[in-house]
């Protein structure tokens, strides 16, 4: 359970820090005042990365040497400072030279915004990336399987397109580490799908109240067991697009409703309510093989949906989950719904806690 958050020169913010409540904390504002960076830093905190960039040094304040993020979870102090050069973390004051032993202490995480329609809409590598921050919570190697399987394949492809005669010998280099960390992926994305399915197909229901089917499956990048086999068997392939033809990196998730493609058929509510049920299904598998409630941050989500599917999204929530959400109003909480405190935040400041 997050207690404290603590912010230093953290994209808007210079100084400020918050009570977190066990059940929910409610950060509301305008537009552009920091309510999302607030949940953000709670991201940072406890898994390293945010939802909302993959370039650190943009979580420094505009002038500020470093950005600083430290909390209490479950009794530990965790601690994320970062420059535009270096990161340094520790833990109850102790420092971390391994993301690996700081991680060890921080909790899990499930993060939900209005991009995650992105899964329904856009290309693979939003439901890639689905998989990625799920599997790197519950499986010790998986990032460092994907991190490794990232690097050499930026190698290959360079080696694919450097030279007019492609240096065969150097591409099969790093097909083979390729070939190695795919094995670890495939088996890591296969056995998650395995577990979220039966979640998304139960949420779904709860969600849409019409009795509709929702199911995922995995759609591997690669059609046999050997990475390294196939992509010889590509080179033709190869030649003519100077890419890597197969591998993980191509995976996707197919999602259906009704048995139909749910990115092509669905209405957007029915897409959005779909993006719900993964995101639930995320958290009940976390909390499922973790034996711990994650962390749910959400980003004004609650305001744009029915009575109906509020209540469903608050029940299908695990037991035990705190909650740390931004909105813009309060119109949609009924009377008697939180169990927590309230924070009105405006042009980087933060005032409540009522």
């Amino acid at each position: 359970m997050l207690e404290k958050l603590t912010l230093r020169d953290f994209r808007c913010f210079d100084s400020v820090q918050v009570d977190v409540h066990p059940e929910t904390t409610v950060f509301t504002g305008k537009n552009g005042q920091g309510k999302t960076s607030l949940i953000e830093a709670a991201c940072v905190l406890l898994r390293l990365q945010s939802p909302r960039t993959s370039s650190r040094d943009e979580w420094v304040r505009f002038g500020a040497q470093a950005a600083v993020v430290e909390g209490k979870w479950n009794g530990s102090v965790l601690r994320c400072a970062q420059s535009a050069k270096a990161r340094r973390l520790a833990v109850d004051g102790g420092v971390c030279t391994r993301s690996a032993d700081y991680l060890s202490a921080s909790g899990v995480v499930v993060w939900m915004d209005h991009a995650d329609m992105n899964m329904l809409r856009a290309g693979a590598e939003h439901r890639r990336r689905y998989l990625d921050f799920t599997g790197s919570q519950l499986y010790p190697g998986y990032l460092t399987a994907l991190r490794a399987y990232e690097r050499a394949l930026r190698g290959r492809n360079y080696a694919l397109k450097k030279d007019a005669v492609i240096a065969w010998r150097q591409a099969d280099a790093f097909a083979r580490v390729m070939s190695e960390h795919a094995r670890v992926l495939r088996e890591h994305r296969a056995a998650l799908i395995d577990l979220l399915r039966p979640f998304v197909t139960e949420h779904h229901a709860a969600l849409s109240g019409v009795g509709e089917s929702a199911s995922v499956s995995y759609a591997c990048g690669q059609s046999g067991d050997d990475l390294f086999e196939e992509l010889i068997s590509r080179r033709g392939d190869e030649e003519r697009t100077r890419s890597t033809a197969c591998g993980v990196h191509r995976d996707d998730i197919l999602l259906t409703l009704n048995e139909r493609d749910a990115g092509s058929f669905a209405s957007e509510g029915q897409q959005r309510t779909l993006a719900l049920a993964m995101k639930l299904a995320q958290a009940k598998v976390l909390h499922q093989v973790r034996g711990q409630a994650p962390l749910l941050l959400v980003d004004d989500v609650f305001g744009e949906l029915d009575r109906h599917r509020r209540r469903a999204l608050m029940a299908g929530m695990p037991q035990g989950t705190q909650k740390m959400i931004t909105t813009t109003h309060l119109d949609w909480l009924e009377e008697g719904s939180l169990s927590g405190q309230v924070y009105e935040v405006d042009a980087g400041k933060v005032r409540g806690g009522a």
